[in-house]
């Protein structure tokens, strides 16, 4: 019988479930797209009914194809947007709201508040993170404050609280398992990344009640089975991860020093610093990579709000694409991005400036402006993000070499070569990449003792493509200085 390990992968846009093989080849996906609502300027908001139907329908469709198969699926492990939060009913299951995304940027003025009393010293040190809207611990406060049936809720002792994994196995197991893991936890800017726990200090500066957060558990570790009244079987959940630590798992980057670069719908550089927590002197994030039998392993992170999204914006607002693979073509018919530049700081700006209430701008406009050169300009910016970060990265006296990268931007030659070309650094793209899916399914293997050792998994790892740059200096200096001019007319 052929045997099998799923990834839930539950995104920022779609959901996914896929089956992979023990050797980590995908076998079968199954996706479906939400909406994303945008109730007010800045605000971003999911479903969370729609998030479990998707992922649910994807679930059965892979189970159906492992039986079709005449395979066993030994495991589930659950990867997720990040920061994402959801409050919902402990008798019910249902959310008292819809869940706010990690790009939603509603809390600005209580951030402003908290930075004023000069708090986020004490946060970045116990967190890693800075004061921002970003993290899921003000959304919770916002939620408290402001929906009636969280109070109610609240004072009755009947409201949980839960990052998307924490609200998928809360349903997965029928209400029989409230628990996150360490890598989402320390996402929330309420869990103390030192001592591994929530932070009380914190919790009762935001008025949060403990007793709605969930267990916190290492990445690979018994989350409980999903429920037989749901598929007719128990499948045991043997693994959760946030998405980007999991994207830094399936790229096998388990060395202090080693670094991945994902681009996805954001996008995200993880630099595993081993049992060392590194704080940046340059507004990066420190944050838990992934703990594994109670030892935790760390990472400086930079985060851009808006990479994938972008090319989602001109296919689905701007109608240039028909589909996002279309960059292509598009961008090797251009010689140059003709002095235009696009800042997507739709949801504000991230690493290194995190200005939250920035917006979008497209300058060096002329008459002959067209499609094409917007389009070049959002995927450009991409890469001019990443140089901002891995500058941060020097200046704090880190300097990779090379960058793993992965996500669906990463399949685009030529932005992965343009990114080469900016960062000055090799970039190598790998053979499966689906990396974000893979890390989950790898973390569940790890659990049920399929593969023995991070050795065993870094074995599984294989080479597609690598990039090297070969633009010349000037020519960089000149896009760059570009690039900054134009984040310079955005945040001042």
């Amino acid at each position: 019988m052929k045997k099998f390990l799923v990834a839930i992968d539950q995104g920022t846009t779609s959901s996914r479930s896929i089956l992979f093989d023990l050797k980590g080849n995908p076998i079968f996906i199954s996706q479906k797209e939400f909406k994303q609502y945008f109730p007010k300027s800045g605000w971003v908001e999911h479903d969370p009914e729609e998030i479990w139907k998707t992922t649910f329908k994807t679930l059965k469709d892979v189970i159906k194809k492992s039986k079709q198969k005449k395979g066993k699926i030994l495991s589930i492990g659950i990867t997720n947007q990040r920061e994402t939060t959801i409050l919902w009913n402990k008798k019910t299951g249902k959310a008292i709201h819809k869940a706010i995304v990690w790009q939603d940027r509603r809390t600005e003025s209580f951030c402003k508040r908290l930075r004023k009393l000069k708090k986020e010293k004490l946060i970045f040190k116990k967190t890693g993170l800075h004061v921002d809207p970003y993290f899921s611990g003000t959304k919770i406060k916002w939620i408290l404050e402001n929906i009636p049936a969280a109070k109610k809720l609240n004072k009755e002792n009947n409201l949980l609280f839960g990052t998307i994994d924490t609200f998928l196995i809360w349903r997965l197991t029928n209400k029989k398992v409230h628990a996150t893991d360490a890598t989402n936890a320390s996402r929330t800017m309420i869990y103390n990344i030192s001592k591994n726990k929530w932070d009380d200090q914190i919790l009762k500066l935001l008025k949060i009640n403990k007793k709605i957060l969930p267990e916190v558990k290492n990445c690979s570790d018994d989350f409980g089975f999903v429920s037989k009244s749901l598929i007719g079987e128990n499948i045991p959940i043997r693994g959760v991860i946030g998405d980007q630590q999991s994207a830094t798992f399936g790229q096998a980057c388990f060395e202090p020093g080693s670094i991945k670069s994902t681009y996805g719908t954001g996008a995200f550089v993880l630099l595993n610093t081993g049992y060392k927590k590194i704080f940046s002197k340059n507004k990066l994030l420190t944050t838990i990579a992934y703990r594994l039998e109670g030892k935790t392993t760390y990472a400086l992170e930079g985060s851009i709000f808006i990479a994938g999204a972008g090319v989602q914006w001109i296919r689905d607002k701007l109608k240039f694409i028909k589909k996002a693979s279309d960059t292509e073509k598009i961008l090797e018919s251009t010689e140059s991005n003709r002095g235009v530049y696009l800042v997507p700081a739709f949801t504000g700006l991230g690493a290194p400036y995190w200005k939250a209430n920035a917006r979008g701008i497209l300058t060096g406009i002329t008459r002959d402006t067209g499609s094409k050169e917007i389009t070049r300009s959002i995927v450009e910016s991409v890469a001019y993000q990443t140089y901002d970060l891995f500058h941060a990265m020097k200046n704090d006296g880190i300097t990779p070499k090379l960058v793993k990268v992965d996500g669906g931007m990463a399949s685009n030659n030529w932005f992965s070569q343009f990114l080469s070309d900016i960062i000055n650094k090799e970039v190598v793209r790998p053979k499966i990449l689906e990396t974000t899916a893979l890390g989950a399914a790898l973390v569940a293997g790890l659990g049920i003792g399929v593969y023995k050792s991070l050795s065993d998994i870094k074995k599984m790892w294989k080479k597609e493509k690598n990039f090297k740059p070969k633009i010349q200096h000037s020519t960089k200096i000149k896009l760059i200085e570009g690039w900054k001019q134009a984040v310079n007319k955005t945040i001042y």
